[in-house]
């Protein structure tokens, strides 16, 4: 792998650790499809579980740093310049259902910048990773966003996030207006994989709302360091704390912007 600092590689040993229990217990969520009860409480322990290990692992390897985890919210450390971001299971639904498209999502934050990133599929072994200065990586290949420049070519990512309404109708009129510019849209579920997709030229461009940061601290750096860039739905960089980011390469990006934000303006 071309990236194997030593904080990249605790980050990866942690992800591969974590990994190996969810890959089994994805094997058997696809058996409990079948049963009465569902898989519910199962999936729900198996993210707990992949969550516990990448703590106990990333603890031990550096003690002092803080955590900000999706299940266990924030843990403080002695150490308050690092904060390691952690989402065990980023497409839980997916998960639910049998499908593999899922992944462990790991960011370190440094004095408030995101320096170190790795999103794992442990399905397809799909390992990305990203160092702040260093490229971003798909397994031993590096990483550059797509070139397309026009949207009616561009293939876009998106998410939507069911369980806050408060987005829907919003969502909908960028939906509408965005469906006419583009020559596809993809929804499929985990924000961490949409951003590192965009980051290896799979996706154009993407944006969501209603995330956190534990969903795209990661896909963030991942998409900066091949070559991409990143705002905030409104055009800024409140990025872990806005609940909306955009995602594109330097032409592509500010064209998603201007739809988006006409979308918002229409009545």
């Amino acid at each position: 792998m071309p990236l194997n600092s030593p904080v990249i590689n605790v980050m990866v040993g942690a992800a591969r650790k974590a990994a190996r229990k969810l890959a089994r217990d994805f094997g058997e969520v696809e058996n409990l499809q079948v049963s009465r009860k569902g898989p519910g409480d199962f999936v729900s322990a198996a993210n707990h579980r992949a969550e516990k290990i990448l703590f106990e692992e990333l603890s031990k390897a550096r003690p002092g740093y803080g955590f900000l985890m999706e299940e266990a919210g924030v843990v403080e450390g002695p150490d308050k310049t690092h904060t390691w971001i952690i989402d065990p299971l980023d497409g839980t639904t997916n998960f639910l259902h049998g499908m593999p498209h899922f992944a462990i999502s790991i960011a370190l934050q440094r004095d408030g910048q995101i320096v170190n990133g790795v999103i794992y599929n442990p399905v397809t072994d799909d390992l990305f990773v990203a160092e702040k200065g260093q490229g971003a990586y798909l397994n031993d290949r590096r990483l550059r966003v797509a070139a397309r420049t026009k949207m009616e070519e561009a293939a876009i990512a998106t998410g939507i996030f069911f369980s806050d309404t408060d987005w829907l109708e919003t969502y909908s009129k960028e939906l509408n207006a965005m469906i006419p510019q583009v020559a596809a849209i993809r929804r499929f579920g985990a924000a961490s994989l949409d951003l590192a997709w965009v980051a290896a030229g799979r996706f154009d461009g993407y944006w969501e709302h209603g995330l956190q940061p534990w969903d795209v601290a990661a896909g963030i750096l991942m998409v900066r360091e091949a070559g991409g860039f990143v705002t905030d739905i409104s055009g800024g960089d409140r990025l872990l704390d806005s609940k909306g980011i955009i995602a594109a390469n330097a032409d592509l990006l500010p064209q998603l912007q201007d739809v988006l934000r006409k979308a918002r303006r229409a009545d």
